[in-house]
């Protein structure tokens, strides 16, 4: 009888992803460079080792990953799904906040509202449709649940400051995205092989690195690490704030796709009312108050 292998480990595709974004980056710098091999070591060296107090700032929201990820484990450990994909959509708001203070960034009402909106919306859409909530529910005791509700705030303080903070860093100087994906890439590799040899090492030790890796799994890497390149693109010429409704629409879209492509979702009465609100914040945000036309007296 044939048996299944092991499972592959999501803390080595992380790595991987990163690796891959280090290797797609130096691609498009040695193509910017035209190709050549000084001017492209050059600007390694110029980004890399004269600047290195920039180089060291892009440390801290591949730190803050790093932390968000252990706390989003500890807030899954100690919560039950519905209190957990509600609390942590606090992030929309904890973006908006540090957009505000850090960038300067002028909200509205009718925005502040549209965030509201969408943060509501997008707990609907991923509101769990079985009863893993109610049962988890009464396996934790109200210290279990603290703990879950520290940690999972927590870990949306850290989601909005370091989106942010990658935001000002890539808008506050000449340094291309390409660079500061490279930048971000290998401070990103360091802190995900101690998770790696952290959390699985014994597993790495007895079935090798890549262990499960199919084609599937190679898909979904090259996914990750393309997903997280364009995020830089969007960040660098749009906004956090705009990066999470681009987000939320697209757990919406992937959820029809699903639907239609493949069966294996039934939408809900809380996905749709869910999916409506999204979309319905997303049109409030981007509506603008009409100016009156002023006319010139003619004498």
């Amino acid at each position: 009888m044939k048996t299944e292998g092991p499972r592959y480990l999501s803390s080595t595709a992380i790595v991987v992803a990163e690796v891959v974004k280090i290797l797609t980056c130096f691609g498009i710098l040695f193509h910017e460079y035209d190709y050549s091999g000084n001017r492209f070591v050059t600007a390694l060296h110029t980004e890399l080792i004269d600047k290195r107090v920039e180089f060291l700032k892009v440390s801290v929201p591949a730190i803050l990953y790093t932390v968000q990820n252990n706390l989003l484990f500890l807030a899954l450990s100690h919560l039950d799904a519905a209190t957990y994909q509600v609390t942590y959509q606090l992030k929309i708001l904890t973006t908006a906040v540090f957009s505000v203070a850090m960038l300067g960034k002028q909200l509205d009402t009718p925005k502040w509202a549209s965030l509201v909106m969408l943060m509501v919306g997008v707990a609907l859409v991923q509101w769990p449709t079985d009863d893993g909530g109610s049962k988890g529910d009464s396996a934790h005791s109200w210290a279990d649940k603290m703990f879950g509700l520290v940690a999972v705030l927590l870990a949306c303080v850290s989601s909005g400051f370091s989106g942010v903070y990658f935001e000002k860093i890539l808008k506050g100087s000449s340094t291309t995205v390409w660079m500061r994906n490279l930048q971000l890439a290998f401070f990103s590799i360091f802190s995900g092989l101690f998770a790696v040899f952290f959390t699985d090492f014994k597993a790495i030790r007895e079935n090798g690195f890549f262990q499960g890796y199919n084609a599937v799994i190679w898909v979904v890497v090259l996914l990750q690490a393309y997903g997280g390149l364009i995020i830089g693109l969007v960040v660098k010429y749009a906004d956090n704030i705009l990066k999470g409704f681009a987000t939320s629409i697209s757990i919406i879209l992937s959820s029809v796709c699903s639907y239609f492509l493949i069966g294996d979702f039934d939408p809900s009465t809380a996905f749709l009312l869910g999916a409506m609100t999204v979309i319905g914040a997303t049109f409030l945000y981007g509506w603008e108050k009409k100016k009156p036309i002023l006319h010139a007296n003619v004498s």
